[in-house]
C-alpha cells in the first residue's frame, strides 16, 4: 500500500478537527460469559414488533448524517458490552447518587462517546412508543451496532434478537474483561477465549477499527517511550510517527486530541486496516501486533486484499459475539423501558 508521505499530518489533523469540536460530549466473573449462548433468532419480535429494525434505522441513518461519531462509537459501546458480563445492556446503566460505580462510569468505559448512549436513548424511546415494554435495550444496541456497520460501508447481516436486559451493572468487573491498547497477542487471545471467541475472531472483530480513533495516551508510550527504552517503538512507519507526535506531545497535550485507528480512510468500513499494519501504519500496539506475530499475520494479509471475505468473517463474528452472555427470562434479565435504569 502507497500512501503519499504527506498525507498523514492533512488526515489526522482534519480528523481532529472534526472530533475534537464533539469530544466535549465524549468524556459476575467472566465465567458468566463463556456459558452456551441461550438460543437467539432473527424472528425474536416478528409477532410482537415486527418493524423493529426499520424502527431502529431511521434512528441511526439520522445520527450518522448529524453525528458522525456515533457509528464508530456505537459500535465500540457494543464489544464493550459484550465483553462485560455479556450482552445484556449493562453498560448503559448510570449509576444512582448513593450507589456503586456501574459499568458506564468505570475508569475503562470514561471514554465512550455520549453520542453512542445517545443513539440508543432516541432508538429506544421511538420503538418504545410503537412496541412498549417489548424489545430489550440489549437487543436495540445489538441492532444498532449492525446499522452503524453498514452505514458506514460495511455489511448489511441480520441480527439475532432475543436478549434480555441485565439486572447487574459493577464497575469493577469492566478492566479485567476489557483489551488493553498495548495488550500482547497471548493476552488477547487468552481474553478473546475466555468469550468463546477464536483467534479468527480476534483479527477479524480487530478490523473494527477500520472506523474510529483513540485519545494520544492509548498510543503515547509507542511515540516516546516504547517499551521502557525511552525511543519510539521500530514498528511504526516514521511518517505516521512524525505526524503523531505533532498531534499528541510528550508532555502537556491536549486530552482532547484523538487520532484515527485508519489513518488512510478513517471514515471509510474497508479492509484499509489491515494494509495499514503491513506498512507499519496500525495505531496501537495491540493492533500493530497483530502483523507481527506469525500467528496472526497470514489472516491479516488474506483480509487486507480480499473484502468480500472481510465483510462475511465480520459479520459471522459480531453474530458470535452478539451471543456472549445473553440473559434470557425474569429470573435472569429484565426489559427496560429506560436502558439507563433498572427496573424497580
Amino acid at each position: 500500500m502507497s500512501v503519499s508521505s504527506n498525507s498523514f499530518p492533512v488526515i489526522i489533523f482534519m480528523f481532529i478537527s472534526l472530533v475534537t469540536l464533539a469530544s466535549h460530549s465524549f468524556a459476575k466473573s467472566t465465567a458468566n460469559t463463556t456459558r452456551r449462548p441461550r438460543q437467539l433468532s432473527v424472528g425474536y419480535y416478528a409477532k410482537s414488533c415486527p418493524l423493529v429494525d426499520q424502527l431502529v434505522a431511521s434512528v441511526t441513518s439520522q445520527q450518522f448524517r448529524e453525528a458522525p461519531v456515533s457509528g464508530p462509537a456505537t459500535i465500540r459501546l457494543f464489544f464493550h458490552d459484550c465483553f462485560v458480563e455479556g450482552c445484556d445492556a449493562s453498560v448503559l446503566i448510570t449509576t444512582r447518587m448513593g450507589s456503586k460505580l456501574t459499568e458506564k462510569d468505570a475508569e475503562d468505559n470514561k471514554e465512550l462517546a455520549l453520542e453512542a448512549f445517545d443513539s440508543i436513548k432516541k432508538a429506544k424511546s421511538l420503538v418504545e412508543s410503537k412496541c412498549p415494554g417489548v424489545v430489550s435495550c440489549a437487543d436495540i444496541l445489538a441492532i444498532a451496532a449492525r446499522d452503524f456497520v453498514h452505514l458506514a460501508g460495511g455489511p448489511y447481516y441480520q441480527v439475532k434478537k432475543g436478549r434480555w436486559d441485565g439486572k447487574f451493572s459493577i464497575a469493577s468487573r469492566v478492566h479485567s474483561n476489557l483489551p488493553r491498547a498495548n495488550s500482547t497477542v497471548d493476552e488477547l487471545l487468552q481474553l478473546f477465549k475466555s468469550k468463546g471467541l477464536t483467534l479468527e475472531d480476534l483479527v477479524v472483530l480487530s478490523g473494527a477499527h477500520t472506523i474510529g480513533f483513540a485519545h494520544c495516551h492509548h498510543f503515547l508510550n509507542r511515540l516516546y517511550n516504547n517499551k521502557g527504552t525511552k525511543q519510539p517503538d521500530p514498528n511504526i512507519d516514521p511518517r505516521l510517527l512524525k505526524a503523531l507526535k505533532m498531534s499528541c506531545p510528550q508532555f502537556g497535550g491536549n486530552s482532547d486530541i484523538v487520532a484515527p485507528f485508519d489513518v488512510t480512510t478513517p471514515f471509510s468500513f474497508d479492509t484499509a486496516y489491515y494494509g495499514n499494519l503491513e506498512d507499519k501504519l496500525g495505531l496501537l500496539a495491540s493492533d500493530q501486533a497483530l502483523f507481527m506475530d506469525p500467528r496472526t499475520r497470514p489472516l491479516v494479509q488474506n483480509l487486507a486484499k480480499d473484502k468480500q471475505k472481510f465483510f462475511q468473517l465480520f459479520a459471522a463474528a459480531m453474530d458470535k459475539m452478539g451471543s456472549i452472555g445473553v440473559k434470557r427470562g425474569r429470573k435472569h434479565g429484565e426489559r427496560r423501558k429506560d436502558c439507563s435504569m433498572h427496573m424497580s
